[in-house]
C-alpha cells in the first residue's frame, strides 16, 4: 500500500504524517509511507487544500486532519 501525505511541511502535515503511520502501525499494514511537498505535484492530484492523505493514488480526505480511528478506515481493505 503507498500512503502520501501531501502538503508543504506545515504543521498539520506533519500532523497527518503522525497519526497516518499510527494507524497503519496499529492496523500491522506494511505501507509504503511518502511526503509530497512539491506544489505542482499536490496540484496533480487536485487538491487545492492541503494537508491530504492518497491512498494507492486515490485523495481520501484533504484540508484536515482524521483522527487516527477514521485513518484506519480509510487504509483499510
Amino acid at each position: 500500500m503507498k500512503l502520501e501525505i501531501l502538503g508543504t511541511g506545515c504543521p498539520k502535515c506533519t500532523k497527518l504524517e503522525e497519526v497516518t503511520r499510527k494507524a497503519a502501525g496499529e492496523l500491522g499494514i506494511d505501507a509504503e509511507i511518502s511526503k509530497v511537498k512539491e506544489i505542482d505535484k499536490i496540484m496533480g492530484y487536485g487538491v487545492m487544500i492541503t494537508p491530504a492523505l492518497v491512498v494507492d493514488g486515490v485523495v481520501k480526505v484533504a484540508g484536515k486532519v482524521p483522527s487516527v480511528d477514521e485513518i484506519k478506515k480509510m487504509i483499510s481493505k
